[in-house]
């Protein structure tokens, strides 16, 4: 009867399974379908041993397997599901294999003809002498190559394709560190048409530079792994060499379905934690708290990282912009401004919400904070596609005058003093990085899939010359903003 079972179990779906786990519980166990069960489970559930380790998840690697439980009886299952945290193709989580050879394809017709593109990973950075920092990919070969780990330099060119110099790890890393991907993942995994140890380098690269008119990489993640090369040295000294971010800008400003999919998961996921921050402040009004909730938050909603570290400004400590000690108890009847933003598989989140922990705000308080949210709410009303970020930030700023000669904080000269209430921009690009594509010009006309934030603030520092009533207060309101065909679509809301 066992037998028979399993060669049963061979022909049926996952979700054929789960009836019978549902029978199982309904029918109180019977040992024949107890033992599909059991035996189905093992079939479904992933193994270590049995996967190649390539330093970063797979598709074969990260598959689970999850439960509901009964609400009646919390050891009683009723309902069995697999999740995936990648789908087969993909090289990251929600980005396939295809969507990165389109990138780079893109890539190569917006270089010149007979030119090379040299782009390294990112370097690992050391707290101590013998303890790194976390580390986080260079934006820009993450959304080339996929490969989210360190020691990597990959060649671009019309002639070779996509060709890697990968890290070889020592017997001694392997133990210490864990495998990564070298040659043969950059081969089946990146799909690099050529791959070589990086060790390999210094013989390969000064040949391809020496064949390319012209060389092009990120000047500020060169390495000197190939930056202080003799070949790439004398291309510098005689002017053939150029900066690559205009082009892997150009490229990333625009936001395809599954980059805007992502951004969408990481604005969730920093909305859901800034809520249960904003609910635990009455009760942990300190700014270190609230920075770990926060933190804590984002983390067990699946994202692997902050965008950057939280600006948790409890009240005068509100009017520093990107105040970040967070290491202040807040005042009965101050407000709280909140800067956070996650990352998740690569894209940023960003936002900030201002709030009063006691759960009321001042007359005082109030007067400014509704300013600024009809001010964010007008500016989103400008987002759409043809208007410019400029366009959008210039009248921020005269609603802003406005309404600050109005309550009185500004009297005369009233655009130069504003400059000292708010020296920000309205907004900035958001994607692979917090600000996000730095070449593209404010001025740049808006397009669909282009994602940017709106954040109009006020900072009054209590050294102001201004009503006193007024000083060491700071409110900003930002969200996160999706340009669309016929206007935009908020993520943070």
């Amino acid at each position: 009867m066992k037998i028979l079972s399993r060669k049963l179990l061979h022909q049926l779906s996952f979700k054929q399974v789960s009836f019978f786990f549902l029978l199982y519980q309904l029918t109180h166990g019977l040992c024949l379908l107890e033992g599909i069960v059991k035996w189905a489970i093992r079939r479904c559930t992933y193994s270590t041993g049995k996967v190649s380790d390539f330093g970063q998840p797979t598709s074969a690697s990260h598959p689970q397997v999850c439960f509901l439980t009964c609400p009646h009886h919390s050891d009683a299952f009723y309902f069995m599901f697999t999740s995936q945290l990648m789908k087969e193709g993909e090289i990251t989580p929600g980005i396939a294999t295809k969507e990165y050879i389109s990138r780079r394809k893109r890539l190569l017709e917006l270089l010149p003809e007979n030119s090379l593109a040299i782009i390294a990973a990112a370097p690992v950075k050391m707290m101590t002498d013998v303890v790194p920092y976390t580390f986080r990919q260079d934006a820009d070969y993450l959304y080339l190559t996929g490969c989210q780990q360190p020691g990597g330099v990959a060649v671009l060119s019309h002639e070779c394709g996509l060709c890697m110099f990968m890290p070889e790890p020592k017997p001694h890393d392997v133990v210490w560190q864990g495998l990564i991907a070298g040659v043969d993942a950059a081969l089946e995994m990146f799909k690099a048409e050529e791959a070589y140890p990086v060790s390999k380098l210094d013989k390969i690269l000064p040949n391809m530079i020496k064949r390319s008119s012209k060389l092009f990489h990120n000047k500020l993640t060169a390495t000197p792994t190939y930056s202080d090369l003799e070949t790439f040295q004398n291309a510098a000294h005689v002017g053939k060499v150029s900066d690559l971010s205009i082009f892997t800008h150009e490229l990333r400003w625009v936001k395809s379905p599954s980059e805007l999919k992502l951004m969408k998961e990481s604005a969730a996921i920093a909305c859901q934690a800034l809520l249960q921050t904003m609910l635990h402040s009455k009760t942990y009004p300190h700014e270190g708290m609230l920075s770990a909730k926060v933190e804590y938050e984002c983390r067990m909603r699946g994202a692997q990282r902050m965008a950057f570290n939280p600006v948790v400004g409890g009240g005068p400590n509100a009017s520093v912009i990107h105040y970040s000690r967070n290491d202040q108890k807040i005042k009965d009847g101050d407000l709280v401004l909140m800067d956070v933003g996650c990352e998740l598989h690569g894209y940023c989140s960003d936002l900030t919400r201002t709030w009063s922990p006691c759960g009321s705000f001042s007359s005082i308080q109030e007067e400014l904070y509704d300013l600024i949210l009809q001010t964010n709410k007008e500016c989103i009303r400008l987002c759409r596609p043809g208007a410019s970020i400029r366009q959008i930030h210039n009248y921020s700023v005269e609603l802003l005058c406005k309404g600050l000669k109005e309550i009185g904080i500004l009297k005369r000269d009233a655009f130069r003093l504003y400059h000292q209430l708010n020296p920000t921009s309205i907004g900035h690009y958001l994607g692979m990085d917090v600000h996000d594509c730095s070449m593209i010009s404010y001025d740049r006309p808006l397009k669909p899939g282009v994602v940017i934030t709106i954040e109009p603030g006020i900072y009054v520092p209590s050294s102001f010359d201004g009503p006193e009533r007024y000083q060491g207060t700071g409110i900003r309101i930002e969200d996160e903003v999706l340009i669309t065909e016929t206007g935009c679509e908020v993520k943070t809301h």
